[in-house]
C-alpha cells in the first residue's frame, strides 16, 4: 500500500497526500470525508485511532458535506482539531461558501484548527471512473471538467491560511504547516485525476466496461491505463 500511495502521477498521486496525513493525525481529531474519490482515499490510506471520529455522507453519496460536517464538529467539540477531505466539485458546490463561515467563527473555538484539504484535479472525478467501469463510457469533457478555482489563495484572502502544493516532496511538509497553523487552513494538492479510485479487485464486466471507453476515444486513455496497469500489477504482486 505505502509504495502504490508514492508511486509516479501527474502531478501528485492523491494516495500520497492521505498516506502522509495518517502518520501526521492530530489525538482525537475529527474526519468528514465528502463523496467522490476521496472517500476512497480515506478509506484505504487512512488508519484512523482510538478517541477519533469520523463521518461519510453514507448510503446517499451526497456532495457537499465534507466542509459542513467539519464546521458542525467544531461547534460540537470546540477544542478538538476538526478536517474536512473534499473534492474540488464539492468544494465549489458548497465549501467556498462555508468559508465564509468559518471565517465568522473559528474565534470562539478553543482550538482554532480547521483544515480542508481540496483535491484539485479538476474532474467530477468518481463519476468519470463509474462511468468508465460501469457504463463503458469515456470520459465525458462537457460535464466532467470543472473549472480551475484558487482554493488556498481563497483561503488566505479571508484571513484564514492557506497552502497550495503541485509537487509529491511538498506534501508532508504542507500538512505539519496546516497542522501547526494559528487559524483554520485550506490545503489544495493538485492530483492526478487519471489515479483509479475504484476499487483494485474489479469484476469481469467492469473491465469490459473499462476497455470500451478507452476504444470510445477517452480523451485521456493514456494515463488511465497507465495508472490502472500500475495498481493491477502492485494488487497481484503485493510483495514488489
Amino acid at each position: 500500500m505505502e509504495r502504490r500511495a508514492k508511486e509516479d502521477a501527474d502531478p501528485i498521486n492523491p494516495q500520497r497526500v492521505f498516506w502522509d496525513l495518517s502518520p501526521r493525525l492530530p489525538d482525537n481529531c475529527i474526519l468528514s470525508a465528502d463523496s467522490g474519490s476521496a472517500a476512497n482515499w480515506f478509506a484505504r490510506d487512512l488508519k484512523l485511532r482510538n478517541g477519533m471520529m469520523a463521518s461519510l455522507s453514507g448510503t446517499l453519496a451526497t456532495m457537499g458535506c465534507g466542509v459542513p460536517y467539519a464546521v458542525a464538529a467544531k461547534f460540537a467539540y470546540p477544542d478538538r482539531v476538526a478536517i474536512a477531505l473534499v473534492g474540488d466539485g464539492a468544494m465549489q458546490m458548497s465549501g467556498l461558501a462555508e468559508l465564509i463561515t468559518v471565517c465568522k467563527y473559528w474565534r470562539r473555538w478553543a482550538d482554532p484548527r480547521l483544515i480542508v484539504l481540496v483535491l484539485n484535479n479538476q474532474d467530477l472525478n468518481q463519476v468519470t471512473w463509474e462511468q468508465r467501469a460501469l457504463q463503458g463510457d469515456p470520459m465525458y469533457p462537457a460535464t466532467q471538467q470543472i473549472p480551475y478555482f484558487p482554493y488556498a489563495q481563497y483561503a488566505e484572502l479571508l484571513g484564514l491560511k492557506g497552502v497550495r502544493v503541485d509537487q509529491p516532496t511538498q506534501v508532508a511538509e504542507a500538512w505539519d504547516e496546516v497542522l501547526a497553523a494559528d487559524r483554520p487552513a485550506v490545503l489544495e494538492a493538485l492530483v492526478d485525476p487519471e489515479v483509479p479510485p475504484l476499487p483494485p479487485h474489479i469484476s469481469f464486466e467492469q473491465a469490459k466496461h473499462f476497455a470500451e471507453a478507452a476504444l470510445a476515444g477517452d480523451p485521456r486513455r493514456g494515463r488511465m491505463i497507465r495508472q490502472s496497469f500500475r495498481q493491477m500489477l502492485d494488487a497481484l504482486t503485493p510483495g514488489r
